[in-house]
């Protein structure tokens, strides 16, 4: 293969040729770091980089298989968000008081997969505090879709998603809490997974010169990026696999098998449209063909069901929800803003943005009240899920969008099929899974008429995380993936 070949070969490919001999882990680091020396700068997804070491680990990983060692990652080059601890690299969060802070240990996430054989290459850009869907802040600048440059790949994970995209590594980690795995995904044509809340141990994945312990804030999760199905699978076993900090083993047990193996056998809701945001024309279209492409191969789908728990009620407790976590990390004189804001929200104001400013200023009394009806429709979840395997729907209402740098992100607005929409209200189709907590797997389906990347995310029961990802991986074989194409992109 050739060097680019080898940079954008599955890490099931890679793993393969590196078995047979036919490539060493050295030749494959330097293919990944060619790679990105030659078309990072156009993109700035890699914006730590750690090649010299990724090289020692890379002929120390030739040296183990050399003496007969094996393991699922061996000599596998990889990328990690930035907003990970990688021992002696900088966590700054794009926040520039942090500029200068350097992690003592891995994240927990990065030591299972280094144990696994990985090889961390470098660290991929965030926004500022992981708070936007773009990947911009003051110390690294702005990230690029591959795709096209004048639009965003999404955030918080979109220097991640990028980074896959453009062949930087075949696997990353990320995080997600309202659609910053998945969103990326869905805006780059790569693969995500959304785990199950709690699965996950988010140890080290934590604001700089925070001490690195479990950070189960409500809602976030981190969580495999991939371009392909398969490896997403890999990554997630990997990333179960106890420790000595986490129950990682308990975690195993509760994950529940995949209910099905072939297409045909699965119950499959369709939803493409959401009563507070529409969703754009091609994006539809991308899902109704996709329906019919199920529906041939022999799967049971549904368009609507009695079942599905209010998606307006849903959209409302995410919001105040998210907000609440968000808020509960602001400082002081911002906190006493958002505080007299939503004093003056009135009670009959239902909208998104009132659920916005009354979350952000949440009492403890409110977030129980609110959490109770976030418990309700998890049992609606529950009792939807004993007559479908899997709820398929947008990941976002559009395709990657311009890139857009206002200062305040809350009055932006997102334009869908020529009408403009608040920016924030896109987050309802990442609320769908995140608010109750359940697992979702993105997948590329299409490209839009603009050659854009169309996914889809597979929203599937609690601990479940398996079916979702086996279905993506019968998409995947089934179907093909029209984003594959981005190898062949000049740049």
């Amino acid at each position: 293969m050739s060097s680019d070949d080898l940079a954008y070969a599955s890490a099931g490919k890679q793993q393969a040729a590196l078995q047979t001999g036919d490539v060493s882990a050295v030749e494959l680091t330097h293919a990944t770091i060619d790679r990105i020396e030659r078309h990072d700068g156009r993109i700035n997804a890699v914006v730590v980089r750690d090649f010299d070491r990724a090289l020692d680990a890379a002929r120390h990983a030739d040296a183990a298989r050399a003496r007969g060692a094996q393991s699922a990652l061996l000599g596998v080059p990889m990328t990690v968000k930035e907003s990970f601890n990688v021992a002696g690299l900088p966590t700054t969060w794009g926040l520039p008081p942090f500029r200068d802070f350097i992690a003592t240990e891995d994240a927990v996430a990065v030591a299972q997969l280094k144990s696994a054989g990985a090889i961390v290459v470098g660290k991929t850009n965030v926004p500022v505090a992981l708070g936007d869907l773009q990947t911009y802040n003051p110390i690294y600048g702005t990230t690029n879709n591959p795709w096209d440059l004048t639009r965003t790949p999404g955030g918080s994970s979109g220097g991640s998603a990028a980074a896959l995209a453009a062949g930087f590594g075949a696997l990353s980690l990320g995080s997600d809490i309202a659609g910053s795995l998945r969103v990326p995904a869905h805006f780059t044509g790569v693969f995500s997974h959304k785990p199950t809340f709690g699965l996950l141990s988010s140890r080290g994945h934590t604001p700089p010169r925070t001490l690195p312990l479990d950070y189960t804030r409500d809602l976030s999760v981190i969580g495999p990026m991939a371009r392909t199905a398969a490896d997403l699978e890999l990554l997630l076993e990997l990333l179960t696999q106890p420790d000595d900090s986490s129950s990682g083993l308990v975690h195993q047990l509760a994950m529940k098998p995949p209910r099905h193996g072939r297409l045909a056998d699965f119950r499959v809701l369709v939803l493409d449209t959401h009563p507070v945001i529409p969703t754009s024309s091609e994006i539809r279209q991308a899902i109704d063909d996709l329906t019919e492409a199920l529906i041939a191969a022999g799967a049971t789908v549904a368009r609507s069901t009695p079942l599905l728990p209010d998606p307006i009620e849903g959209a409302r407790i995410y919001m105040r929800l998210l907000l609440a976590s968000i808020a509960a990390s602001y400082r002081p004189d911002d906190y006493e803003r958002a505080r007299q804001l939503a004093q003056g929200v009135s009670t009959e104001d239902t909208t998104l943005a009132a659920e916005r400013s009354r979350g952000a200023a949440l009492s403890y009394r409110d977030w129980i009240a609110t959490d109770a009806v976030r418990v309700q429709h998890r049992a609606q979840w529950a009792q939807l899920f004993t007559e479908f395997d899997i709820v398929l729907c947008p990941a976002a209402p559009s395709t990657a969008f311009p890139h857009d740098h206002s200062a305040d992100q809350w009055s932006r607005m997102l334009e869908i099929d020529g009408q403009a929409y608040a920016y924030a209200d896109q987050l309802v189709w990442s609320g769908v899974a995140s608010g109750a907590g359940l697992p979702s797997t993105v997948v590329p389906i299409a490209l839009s008429p603009e050659g854009l990347p169309i996914g889809v995310q597979l929203i599937g029961p609690l601990f479940e995380d398996r079916t979702t990802l086996q279905f993506a991986r019968l998409l995947e074989e089934r179907f093909a993936s029209a984003p594959a194409a981005m190898r062949e992109l000049a740049w």
